[in-house]
Parts: structure tokens; sequence; C-alpha cells
């Protein structure tokens, strides 16, 4: 049975895909955010982690979804949906009005995992994922879903044109 539980530092031993200290910095502000999913022999199967932000004024208060990881050998066990269900009911009791994500754009399978979540596609970020060895900067979807405090929907309107990086909030 997969155990669900708070982030630790110790669970850094999961191969991170950032340095340690932007998870502390997480795990620091943001403790609720930050779950692990791990095996019966302590095995860490995957992670979540986010953050509460925006103007609650502007009705922008959202859940962010920062990174979302499942080891190869778990997925497809609707691990990620569970994880992601999670970050949604912290949102909402934080009273968020949306959670929010970015994916690449070329990254399909996770796209349509979102898709199958509820998520839609709010508008495309240009060049907002950096490339390395002489490749192209990448295009992202920021994805969105509304929470139940957003009762018209208005923050998953989608744009009508493309943003840069510099133009996000």
């Amino acid at each position: 049975m997969t155990t669900l539980r708070p982030f630790t530092s110790v669970s850094l031993t999961f191969d991170p895909q950032y340095g340690i200290p932007f998870y502390l910095q997480y795990l620091a502000h943001w403790p609720e955010y930050f779950i692990v999913a791990e095996a019966p022999g302590g095995e860490l199967m995957g992670y979540i982690m986010g953050k509460a932000e925006g103007s609650v004024a502007r009705e922008e208060w959202h859940g962010h979804v920062t990174a979302l990881s499942v080891a190869p050998e778990f997925r497809r066990l609707g691990l990620a949906a569970k994880l992601m269900e999670m970050l949604e009911e912290i949102s909402e009791r934080k009273g968020g009005f949306f959670v929010d994500l970015f994916v690449r754009v070329s990254n399909q399978v996770a796209v349509n995992m979102y898709k199958r979540l509820g998520y839609s596609v709010y508008r495309t970020v240009i060049e907002y994922y950096s490339a390395s060895n002489g490749e192209p900067d990448e295009d992202a979807y920021d994805m969105r879903k509304a929470l139940s405090r957003d009762t018209e929907k208005k923050s998953i309107i989608p744009l009508p044109h493309p943003v840069r990086p510099e133009d996000i909030e």
C-alpha cells in the first residue's frame, strides 16, 4: 500500500530535478504543498511540490504546481492524479480560486494527463523553458483548473494571444 506523507529533507534522496536549496526553500515556506508518495518498503515513488501565490483582491489567489514527478516504474498507477488531487484540496482549503501549472508544449503525455484531470490551457508562454546545447527555447502551456471559489470560472477563460515570460505576474 502506498503511503502519502509530508515531505522532509530526508526525502531528497529521490532523484531531485532541482538543487537542494530550491527544495528546502519550498519546504520552509509551503510545507503543506510538499507531499511524497512512498512504497511499502520505503522507496520513494514520486512527489509533488507547490505553493500558494497571487492576489486575493484581484481574484488571483491560487495554488501553483511547481513540480510533479513520479519514478518511471510507478507511472500509470494513478499516483500523479492522487498527488494533484491532494494539492488541489490544500488550495481549496486555503481559499484559492484556481490551481495552475506550467508544462512544456512538447510534453503531450503530461498535457493530456492534465486535461483528463480537468485542466485547460489558459495561455501559451513563449520561450518559457531555456534550452541547452544549442537547441531553441521551448514554449510552455500555463494550464489551469478552477476551484469552487471561482463560481463563474473566470480564472480559466483562455487568453487569445501568447505571452512572454516577462509578462507573467
